[in-house]
């Protein structure tokens, strides 16, 4: 598989791999995406045994520079959202490296 995985590539890997239909796969796939979102919403944090987890950081405010023009401008607080692999993650992206692939 080559480009980006998108919502629709993974509809169809659900839909080919358990056989659900097209109209169950994705309802599937919204209700984990949503139930992660609604999650990180909350500023919960994420973790999924063997992938990963994902938190939310609180960011304050702070001073910046516009780099078009280097007038001083204030960067708002805000919420972002930090993925961290798992170790099993970690070994498997780096292992096809270390493979050439």
């Amino acid at each position: 598989m080559e480009g980006t995985l998108t919502k629709d590539a993974l509809i169809e890997m659900i839909r080919d791999k358990v056989g659900y239909p097209v109209k169950e796969a994705k309802e599937i796939l919204e209700i984990i995406l949503e139930e992660i979102k609604s999650r990180l919403e909350e500023g919960k944090e994420v973790k999924i045994s063997g992938f990963g987890k994902w938190t939310v950081k609180e960011k304050r405010s702070r001073p910046g520079r516009n780099p078009h023009t280097g007038d001083r401008i204030e960067i708002s607080a805000r919420r972002v959202v930090t993925f961290h692999p798992s170790d099993k993650l970690r070994d498997s992206v780096n292992s096809t490296v270390n493979q050439g692939g």
